[in-house]
């Protein structure tokens, strides 16, 4: 696989704070990214560098292809609630780049927002008030709207919180399935090792000191983690899943 993006001697950071320094790594065109650390680690500032959100205060971070499309879903999003707007309308805006400006939506944008929405198991609220609905809901409208644009890369900020695991695991099949189908380039960030260890074909690790880069199944280890957390952590892998536990095992 090429190289979607890479990072060169990358600095990130907010005003005169530095966050984040010396990155150095690729991501691949079509691969399933897990990023993950503790708590201030850093992933969200990542993930506003490879938006464009916040320029490198050193180094460079280049794109193979200029017309990249990017699909992201935010941990949280500020909408306008004063706004009657239903679940269809917020869903639409996932497709407005690609219907233009001073143009209505056809029957394949509506087509693909209910796809969408079926998808994330929410159709059925097509035509609810956005803001009636409960802040798992609302994460899964974003989600869909987001997968609603067509985009060759899709970026999801830790995109299960508030979700039992029933809603978590249907997410994160949906993410995989397109992943599989649309040769998408999947990247998300997550606290749950689970996930990461279970949908991630590759993962980049965060900690105050290191950033650790590569394929999951070489480097999601028991060291890896239990450094990582201060904790014992333990990787268990058996019948194709992984399972990762806190504690010492008997």
């Amino acid at each position: 696989m090429n190289n979607l993006i890479e990072f060169h001697n990358v600095y990130l950071g907010y005003g005169k704070k530095t966050v984040l320094r010396d990155l150095n790594f690729s991501i691949k065109e079509k691969t399933f990214l897990g990023l993950v650390g503790p708590n201030g680690s850093g992933k969200t500032t990542i993930l506003k560098g490879i938006l464009g959100l916040l320029k490198p205060l050193k180094g460079s971070i280049k794109f193979s292809k200029n017309n990249l499309s990017f699909g992201y879903v935010p941990q949280r999003e500020v909408i306008d609630e004063i706004y009657p707007l239903n679940v269809t309308d917020i869903v639409l805006m996932g497709r407005y780049s690609l219907i233009g400006p001073l143009r209505r939506p056809g029957k394949k944008d509506l087509e693909i927002v209910m796809e969408s929405l079926s998808c994330l198991d929410i159709k059925e609220l097509a035509n609810y008030p956005y803001r009636d609905l409960s802040g798992g809901q609302k994460q899964r409208v974003l989600i869909a709207r987001a997968l609603a644009g067509d985009s060759s890369l899709l970026i999801l900020d830790e995109p299960t919180n508030g979700m039992d695991l029933k809603s978590e695991k249907n997410i994160m099949d949906v993410v995989q399935k397109l992943y599989k189908e649309k040769n998408l380039t999947v990247i998300f960030v997550t606290h749950l090792l689970n996930l990461v260890a279970n949908y991630s074909r590759e993962i980049i690790i965060l900690d105050e000191e290191s950033v650790k880069f590569g394929e999951t199944q070489n480097i999601l280890d028991d060291e890896t983690l239990s450094n990582l957390y201060n904790i014992p952590v333990n990787v268990i892998r058996h019948s194709g899943q992984t399972l990762i536990i806190t504690g010492e095992t008997q």
